[in-house]
């Protein structure tokens, strides 16, 4: 069907015709994009225009005139988008006319379901609302005629063109605020997992702002890749309409594969990457703009006279202030010095970014621009000066960011390091992760940066830091594809040999730490004696523990906490003294504290559990109050007589309470009884903190998990209670779990590392899982990232031997079975 048979239809049929060819032009598949758009807004014009026109005869009002805008006056609407509507009339009919026009109009928009926002004004009263209100303002500025007097609308839209020139001094910094203000509240579009495709930062209503920015005349946004940006988030946006039904602009998980498939994209990580890029390239748009219109207003800002008299009466003439060779700074920019020669200089960008982020300065676009075109590749290996910029750059801290940044939307770190497009806008789906692969990468740089008084080696650090995730992207392991890559880059840059060998040592293991510090028994001289024999040497040591402080401090607050942190110290403490030459005692069973003694007494005489609550607390390095030592979670002591059944008792009662456990130890003592017998006593020493809200009282956890014990408690029943009315929202699916022994994890027990998806109950399950394979737990270390629960449990027999290997691997399946059920 052609466009004039639709506008033909849709004029002869009224709101039904309007109705059945707006749904037949979303349904072609053939059509979509700007072209779909554009359709959709001419269709919808010809619609209103009938009906305006038959609203004005009736109501026989004259001067007037129907106006799109916002998105519909550019033309970009969604299939659930608003209609932007202006009534505009001169004043001459009466209120009573205009009013009866105004509702033969809105009514048969809400009738056909069509979100409206709507509005009646004389030109005067537009531009006096205009000036009031910056959001209005905004609109008028895509003001387009639909139907109507033409000159009224022509009149208007020339008298608030000039409104906005006139008042951009005053109006350019309300928005610059307003879209400050806006991205405090949603984020970097460039970075959520579910982002809001228009009121996110890099989102459309930046785009829209760059628009009026240039509208101004006292600014304009770079072009290069702006117009192709704001249409695929256009795109993604109409898919997203599509698929769900709904007015929506947040791109939520559920629904992204679903519109990756509408976009013909392979899948949601596709999708976000796309909408990433489209973002990242507006995001940097926007900076560039925003600073162009700061220099202009201060600029302004000076008298003529005091210009004058600085100038010397010759005009203004810029500062410019030496910072390396070829490099200066001009007007609060970093820029090529006029006697730069990037053609024959193949180390001046990284100069120019080390310069630019020493001196906390932004490189400005121009520059950018012409070192990306010009400048020569450097060669490879690379020469010391090219390798000390690098690490200049990298060690320069926050402000590195900004100036990557720049470099990357050029295309300068590509041609750098051309393994970096594996990872540039790679979505991470773990909600531990705060951005995107490649920004990780560099603010894991930037973390490292404060911990290099730590070590040795800077150098290494930060490069081990920037290039330690670089095999996401790759199939199969990240860490082990990453060491490959690693060597390779490292090579490129310059490092001999033996540096090159740490740098590849460092990416390859840097999650041994935090993950044998939080998953294994630290007592165990195994755990010790396996990471000193891949770390190798102190001083490779020293670099892991830096750059495994990096890592997690890049990834997001989730990931550190000084409970980590002091669990990975006491593990390079440990590995430390090995690598020394001293060897990890055996160890002995340790003699309870004071408090479990007595616990373990009381608990001997009663017969049943005693508890006991403690805040474990710790004094960090440098505290920002230091009458305020900093809580590093809740220690709850149990004593009882051992019985089978008290992992999952306690778990669950636990998880009933909304306790969160983040470690779990168990062991049995033998006390003596009153005839002098020998009885054993179960200790459970638990680290746990509350979801939210405050902790329960140890009565009540004693009360629960005497009745848990007893079986008066249905613990399952009381999950499955909650969880059905408080049912936890849903997102992609998750893997299935996973259930593992670990090859020479221990040789005092067999450890067995679950991974599953972290729900309330889940170790309660565990516990349940492991007494009917009849095997006991010594210990318990408990790890959640986000939604993923990494949980290990050095388990024996029960004569408290490792388990044979048969026994070990049924109990790994049986376990895994259980938690797929």
């Amino acid at each position: 069907m052609t466009s004039l048979e639709v506008t033909t239809e849709a004029e002869d049929s009224g709101p039904s015709g309007y109705a059945a060819a707006r749904l037949r032009l979303l349904s072609e598949k053939e059509r979509s994009g700007p072209p779909r758009r554009a359709a959709l807004a001419k269709l919808t014009d010809d619609w209103l225009s009938a009906l305006f026109t038959t609203a004005t005869l009736e109501a026989g009002v004259r001067g007037a005139a129907l106006v799109a805008v916002g998105g519909y006056g550019r033309g970009e609407l969604s299939p659930r988008s608003d209609l932007d509507l202006l009534l505009l009339h001169d004043g001459s009919a009466d209120t009573g006319a205009i009013a009866t026009l105004a509702d033969r109009i809105w009514y048969p928009v809400w009738d056909l379901g069509l979100a409206l926002d709507h509005s009646v004004r004389t030109p005067a009263e537009a531009r006096k609302t205009a000036g009031e209100d910056l959001k209005v303002q905004l609109g008028l500025l895509d003001a387009r005629p639909v139907v109507g007097d033409l000159g009224l609308v022509t009149g208007l839209r020339t008298a608030v063109l000039a409104d906005w020139r006139n008042q951009a001094p005053k109006r350019l910094p309300e928005l610059d605020e307003l879209c400050r203000e806006r991205a405090e509240r949603q984020g970097e579009l460039q970075f959520l997992l579910e982002p809001d495709l228009k009121e996110a930062r890099g989102g459309l209503r930046d785009a829209t702002a760059l628009r009026a920015v240039a509208a101004s005349w006292l600014a304009d946004a770079p072009r290069e890749g702006l117009a192709e940006a704001r249409r695929r988030l256009l795109d993604a946006r109409d898919a997203l309409h599509l698929t769900t039904g709904r007015a929506t602009d947040r791109l939520a998980l559920q629904e992204q594969e679903q519109v990756a498939t509408e976009l013909g994209l392979l899948d949601g990580d596709a999708l976000l990457r796309q909408v990433y890029e489209a973002a990242r390239t507006i995001s940097y748009a926007t900076d560039v703009t925003w600073r162009e219109v700061n220099r202009v207003l201060r600029a302004r800002s000076l008298r003529p006279r005091l210009r004058a008299m600085l100038s010397g009466g010759r005009g203004p003439q810029p500062e410019r202030t030496p910072l390396a060779e070829g490099v200066v700074e001009q007007d609060g920019e970093v820029v090529l010095a006029r006697a730069a020669r990037p053609e024959r200089d193949a180390v001046l960008p990284l100069r120019a970014a080390a310069a630019a982020a020493q001196s906390g300065l932004p490189i400005s676009l121009h520059a950018v621009r012409r070192l990306a075109a010009t400048a020569r590749p450097l060669p490879v290996p690379w020469p010391a000066e090219a390798r000390e910029e690098l690490v200049t750059l990298l060690g320069a801290g926050e402000s590195t960011v900004a100036v990557w940044e720049a470099l990357e939307a050029e295309g300068l770190i590509t041609q750098l390091l051309p393994d970096w497009e594996r990872v540039r806008c790679r979505p991470q789906r773990n909600p531990v992760h705060t951005w995107t692969v490649d920004r990780h990468l560099v603010e894991a740089a930037v973390k490292a940066s404060s911990l290099t008084r730590r070590v040795g080696r800077p150098d290494l650090l930060l490069v081990a830091a920037l290039l330690h995730d670089i095999g996401k992207g790759w199939p199969g392991d990240h860490s082990v594809a990453g060491e490959t890559i690693a060597r390779d880059l490292a090579a490129r840059i310059g490092f001999d040999r033996a540096d090159v060998a740490v740098i590849a040592t460092l990416v390859r293991h840097h999650l041994l730490l935090i993950e044998t510090a939080t998953r294994r028994d630290l007592d165990d001289p195994a755990t010790v004696a396996s990471v000193a024999s891949v770390v190798g040497s102190a001083a490779t040591l020293e670099l892991l523990h830096a750059l495994t402080e990096a890592d997690a401090l890049a990834t997001g607050p989730a990931a550190w906490s000084s409970w980590r942190g002091s669990l990975v110290a006491d593990l390079v403490r440990r590995v430390a003294a090995v690598l020394a030459g001293d060897a990890p005692p055996e160890p002995e069973p340790a003699a309870p504290s004071a408090e479990q003694e007595r616990l373990a007494i009381e608990a001997l005489r009663t017969g049943e559990p005693v508890l006991a609550l403690h805040a474990q607390t710790e004094r960090p390095e440098q505290p920002q109050d230091p009458d305020e030592p900093e809580a590093v979670g809740v220690e709850l002591l149990i004593a009882l007589p051992d019985q089978p059944g008290v992992l999952p008792a306690a778990a669950g009662v636990l998880a009933l309470h909304r306790l969160t456990v983040r470690a779990a130890d168990l062991r049995s003592i033998d006390l003596p009884t009153e005839l002098g017998e020998l009885s054993g006593v179960l200790l459970l020493s638990w680290r746990v903190a509350a979801e939210y809200g405050s902790l329960p009282q140890a009565t009540r956890l004693r009360a629960d998990l005497v009745r848990a014990l007893d079986g008066t408690l249905d613990i399952p029943a009381r999950l499955a209670e909650r969880e059905a009315a408080y049912p936890r929202r849903r997102g992609v699916k998750a893997p299935p779990p996973q259930v593992t022994v670990a090859a020479a994890g221990s040789r005092l027990a067999t450890v067995i590392e679950v991974r599953a998806q972290d729900a309330p109950g889940l170790l309660h399950r565990i516990g349940r899982a492991l007494d009917e394979a009849a095997v006991r737990v010594r210990s318990a270390h408990v790890s959640t990232l986000g939604a993923n629960a990494v949980d290990a449990f050095y388990v024996t027999g029960l004569e408290g031997t490792p388990l044979p290997p048969e026994q070990a691997s049924e109990t790994a399946r049986a376990l895994e079975a259980v938690l797929r059920a």
